[in-house]
């Protein structure tokens, strides 16, 4: 099973360039041949690449380094040193790029292809023959190559989903993940079974689709770095909607939800005015004729109550997740909205 890594410091360095030559024309019949240096090839640059295949950034721990190839030095009869070979380095969609000595923000790798320079490589040095006048026609004049960029980088993966899945430990949500997608989360009757985010597609009817992120467990205190859900709460800043999961066996469900909207205000302000979604788990554990509890969820699109174990209310959840991910850009038909008021 591959390790999670969703952090990663790493050594950039390009490479330096080639120096130029300092030659001159040796040529039959040529008594006085010119200038004849080319100029030093350019250093390759460290480039990393967006790509979808891959959902960790453990590979990038194993090693500390990673530099760019050399140009190689200019030679006579005006040859041109070969630049160097850029060193491309896969990282997964959602990586956030910092210069982890200034804090300053390099970019974000988002879709498939995206790529970010965090260090350039040197420029080649110029030969003599680059410094040949009408008035100076024996230059011996040259320049080394420059130095490649050099840098130490901070990588921060966060995860793209639609709907981020937030729930204290043991309230359902791996299990409603391999329910509704295809993704095989660890399922146990014990509280932090989920070590790890996990990410699942859900395929509706009419083509349509959305990913799900699933985050450890969230307790109280987990702001401030108490349990592991702290730890990948960034992991859900990039999701359209949350959707708040409360199992029906909580002994306080309505104590519960709040907590974990507090939780959330004091990790992130942004993530807290999230639209969101209450989902009551469980419902399966309620006697036949037992109506769900009331929860009070000021602010939310609608409170729903499903099972992902008889799949009870799952597909109107699905339904309402969808609309409420496709909100923002005008693409939910009104028909569907019905579900709005809590």
């Amino acid at each position: 099973m591959t390790t999670f890594v969703d952090r990663a410091v790493i050594e950039v360095r390009g490479g330096p360039g080639g120096a130029g030559a300092d030659a001159f024309r040796r040529e039959s019949g040529v008594p006085r041949g010119g200038p004849s240096g080319g100029d030093g090839g350019h250093g390759g640059s460290v480039i990393l690449e967006a790509d979808p295949q891959l959902g960790t950034l453990l590979d990038l721990n194993y090693k500390r380094l990673y530099q760019a190839e050399r140009g190689l030095h200019g030679e006579g009869s005006n040859r041109t040193g070969r630049s160097g070979q850029d060193l491309v380095l896969r990282v997964p969609t959602g990586t956030v790029v910092y210069d982890d000595e200034t804090g300053e923000l390099l970019g974000e790798l988002l879709t498939e292809g995206d790529r970010i320079v965090v260090a350039e490589g040197g420029r080649g040095g110029r030969g003599n023959a680059r410094f040949k006048t009408s008035t100076h026609q024996a230059p011996r004049e040259w320049e080394p190559g420059g130095e490649g960029t050099e840098r130490r980088v901070r990588l921060e993966l966060k995860l793209i989903a639609d709907v981020g899945v937030v729930g204290e430990p043991n309230a359902g949500k791996s299990t409603f993940l391999s329910a509704v997608t295809a993704a095989r989360p660890k399922v146990a009757d014990y509280p932090f079974t989920t070590l790890e985010p996990g990410l699942g597609v859900v395929e509706l009817s009419g083509f349509r689709s959305f990913v799900v992120a699933d985050i450890p467990g969230i307790i109280e205190g987990a702001h401030e770095g108490k349990g592991l859900g702290h730890q990948f709460l960034s992991h859900i800043e990039r999701t359209r909607v949350l959707l708040l999961m409360v199992p029906v066996d909580s002994p306080d469900p309505q104590q519960e939800l709040d907590l974990l909207r507090t939780e959330l205000a004091a990790y992130s302000v942004e993530l807290a005015e999230r639209p969101f979604i209450v989902g009551l788990s469980k419902v399966d554990l309620l006697a036949p004729d037992e109506e769900p509890p009331a929860v009070r969820a000021d602010g939310a699109l609608g409170v729903m109550s499903f099972s992902s174990a008889t799949r009870r209310g799952i597909d109107a959840l699905l339904e309402a997740l969808w609309i409420a991910t496709r909100a923002d850009d005008g693409s939910a038909g009104s028909d569907d909205e019905e579900w709005w008021t809590p």
